[in-house]
């Protein structure tokens, strides 16, 4: 016997039609294919369909026996995609009721669901690999078919345009620097712009900042105290930035630039913006515990974040300050304890709290 074997890896089949596969039988896969054109006349899968239709009919004609059926895997993983179409093939195999050798015809839309042809030359012989490939006329009116369809996709309108744009922008923008004495500026600009969209693209940072913006508006919709905390603590962040390159300019002004080392130059930003970034960091954790607060979840242990994030500011400021030699060792080792001893403290102080409170709850509900 010969098998017709229609393979649609990613199971575009049943998704699109919630068919359930293997479809074997002439009538089986001629209905599924109906309705697979009606879901999405689109897809390539359904000329897969049908070609298995068509080569059954073809081969029947012959008086040979043969059989046509359609197998799919899974979306997503490869590996998973080949193991469910094998399962499958096991199912059509053990259903057809023959004494004769099967033999098959694969046929398939692409390379990439050929890729199971040895998953299914382990299982049945294969005859033959059928790929189907759909003619398009070479006119006018097909071109500007397929553009249209292009640009309609809103991920190849990006990777297209966007660069496109910028290119085309390079002759107005050097008009305009021109004309304002920045000849030297365009391609400088141009490129950057070309430099951000690339990286963009390749990292991904489109959908980030995407599902940044929709975590952001439901923040607002539902009164999230931390929308107002984080834009704040984003503004000490900045303020804390310029304070550290202030203090680095003065520590530069009052020693030769050539015995300031790497070490100097960090401590002397980190103390200059130290108490700016402590500032920002607790309130944006108590933005945080006020939210977790009102949506029932909070845990005592929560209020450890502002107590660690003032002991963490202690010490680095203390370490510095002695690194910029304006402190004594006296002073760092005080400072350097006093901020183990206040994590230590508010740790236990918390769980303390947090197990008392916990236990009253549960006897007091027996």
């Amino acid at each position: 016997m010969l098998l017709v074997l229609c393979v649609d890896l990613d199971d575009d089949i049943g998704r699109k039609t919630g068919i359930e596969t293997p479809v074997v039988g002439r009538d089986a896969v001629e209905k599924a294919a109906v309705e697979f054109a009606t879901a999405d006349p689109e897809d390539s899968d359904l000329n897969v369909l049908f070609e298995g239709i068509h080569l059954y009919d073809e081969l029947r004609g012959t008086g040979e026996s043969v059989e046509v059926a359609a197998v799919t895997g899974i979306e997503g993983s490869d590996v998973a995609a080949n193991r469910a179409v094998g399962a499958e093939i096991d199912t059509v195999l053990a259903g057809l009721t023959t004494g004769e050798d099967v033999r098959a015809i694969v046929v398939t839309d692409g390379a990439q669901d050929e890729s199971v042809v040895p998953v299914i030359r382990s299982r049945v012989n294969i005859d033959g690999v059928r790929r189907v490939v759909v003619r398009q006329a070479q006119d006018l009116e097909s071109m500007y078919y397929t553009i249209k369809q292009v640009l309609n996709d809103p991920e190849t309108r990006g990777a297209i345009l966007v660069p496109l744009g910028i290119l085309l922008l390079i002759y107005p923008l050097a008009v305009i620097a021109n004309f304002l004495g920045m000849p030297g500026d365009v391609f400088g600009l141009a490129s950057g712009l070309l430099g951000i969209y690339i990286l963009s693209r390749g990292l991904g940072l489109g959908d980030i900042i995407d599902e940044t913006v929709e975590r952001a508006r439901t923040g607002l919709y539902a009164g999230r105290v931390t929308i107002v905390t984080y834009v704040v603590a984003g503004v000490l962040l900045a303020i804390g930035a310029a304070s550290g390159l202030e203090m680095l300019d003065a520590v530069r002004g009052g020693m030769d630039s050539a015995t300031l080392g790497v070490t100097q130059a960090v401590a002397a930003v980190v103390a200059g913006a130290i108490h700016w970034l402590a500032a920002a960091g607790i309130t944006s954790s108590l933005g945080q515990v006020t939210d977790e607060y009102l949506a029932g979840r909070f845990r005592w242990r929560h209020l450890n974040a502002p107590f660690y994030i003032l002991a963490i500011a202690g010490v680095a400021h203390a370490v510095s300050f002695y690194v910029l030699g304006r402190v004594t060792l006296s002073y760092l080792a005080l400072l350097l304890t006093a901020g183990t001893l206040l994590g230590l403290f508010s740790t236990l102080a918390f769980a303390i709290a947090e197990s008392r409170l916990e236990s009253g709850d549960a006897q007091a509900g027996a």
